[in-house]
């Protein structure tokens, strides 16, 4: 009888468990769907958007603008078609950032690190979010330099990544970030969150800006 009650339950719940299990499946691929969305979105802010807007200040200088457009061209064929050919290490990527910063915006960036890692996915979104962070400084801080330090070290999970990017400008409020404003929510915070980690912002006005990167790799 117990056996004939087993098998009646299973029948009846059969349908459901096939229903449970499909629905889980679909809100998995919609949340892959969402985080790959959100992440093109990020990408295109942090280098399409920003290089046309280099281009629309030096509309004068048709070989700059020439160049400027050779360069994201490459740039978004490497990360359509996923060519990691660039840095292997956080040490080398964060420094490489902190160069096109500098290159870019003529505001010195220094980078050190203590401790090195093989780059995986994670951290090259960490190594993204840390650009960005360091470009924010660069267009908006109106600081004379910008400091980048970054630490590896064991832990319990693995080997725990923290980046820190300061400057010492004129500051800002989170709060007062407009929502459509992606470089900070979705480019730094966002980025963070879809890979696993997280970001921590300390600003108060006249004294300067700490974005505090980690992740555990």
């Amino acid at each position: 009888v117990s056996g004939l009650s087993v098998a009646g339950v299973l029948v009846v719940a059969a349908p459901w468990i096939l229903r449970y299990r499909r629905t889980m499946a679909a809100a998995h691929e919609e949340k892959l769907i969402a985080d790959t969305r959100a992440d093109m979105a990020a990408h295109l802010h942090d280098s399409v958007l920003q290089t046309l807007a280099l281009i629309q200040r030096q509309a004068d200088d048709p070989k700059q603008v020439a160049s400027l457009a050779r360069r994201q061209e490459r740039e978004l064929r490497a990360w359509l078609y996923a060519d990691q050919t660039g840095p292997s290490t956080l040490r080398a990527a964060l420094t490489e950032a902190g160069g096109e910063v500098e290159d870019e915006r003529g505001i010195p960036v220094e980078v050190v690190c203590v401790g090195d890692i093989e780059l995986n996915e994670g951290l090259r979104a960490l190594v993204q979010a840390a650009r960005e962070a360091m470009m924010n400084a660069a267009k908006h801080s109106g600081a004379p330099g910008i400091d980048v330090y970054a630490e590896v070290e064991p832990s319990d999970e693995g080997q725990f990544v923290q980046v820190f990017v300061r400057d010492r400008g004129k500051g800002f409020d989170l709060a007062e970030v407009a929502d459509d404003r992606m470089g900070i929510r979705s480019s730094i915070i966002g980025r963070m969150e879809r890979h696993g980690g997280s970001a921590q912002i300390r600003s108060a006005s006249g004294e300067g800006t700490e974005i505090r990167l980690e992740m555990t790799a």
